[in-house]
């Protein structure tokens, strides 16, 4: 019964092991790559920087969407160009706006996206030490009128 269990894992184990090869190898072409090593490394990396506007989660490393599959040809010639990383990705934002990065720059535009958490965490922050040290109201704490207190007792007594 050990015996059984044991050989049912490795099998699920080599299963998922030829599985991920299967995947990792339909993830690029061969003929896409660029000849040179290096450069495809370069493509690469870019890759993974930049957002697959279809998708919108995923880099376009990542995706099988035919604008991804574009984005990367698009990418891979520019490289072939002797265009730099900074220039390819300027080109995508000319084009696409600062959403095709998957890390956007921190610039002015977009300044408040990015201070918006942490200004909201510390007014939340700063409005409950304002509360909390906040006198009480006197009208709230102030004792009974005899009146009042008389009619609590009578209230008690029934």
């Amino acid at each position: 019964m050990i015996r059984d269990r044991f050989t049912r894992f490795n099998w699920r184990a080599a299963c998922a092991v030829l599985g991920a090869i299967v995947c990792i190898g339909a993830a690029s072409d061969p003929a896409e790559r660029l000849a040179d090593p290096a450069k495809e490394a370069r493509a690469r990396a870019v890759f993974q920087q930049v957002r697959c506007v279809v998708c919108q989660n995923e880099s376009i490393d990542d995706s099988e969407a035919d604008l991804a599959h574009d984005l990367r040809q698009s990418i891979r010639q520019q490289i072939v160009q002797g265009r730099s990383d900074g220039q390819i990705r300027a080109f995508l934002v000319t084009r696409y706006g600062e959403f095709i990065l998957l890390k956007p720059r921190f610039s002015l535009g977009n300044a408040a996206l990015w201070l918006a958490p942490f200004g909201l965490v510390l007014i939340a922050g700063g409005a409950l030490i304002w509360r909390a040290r906040r006198p009480a109201d006197p009208a709230q704490t102030a004792d009974l009128t005899p009146e009042e207190q008389a009619r609590l007792n009578a209230l008690g007594e029934n």
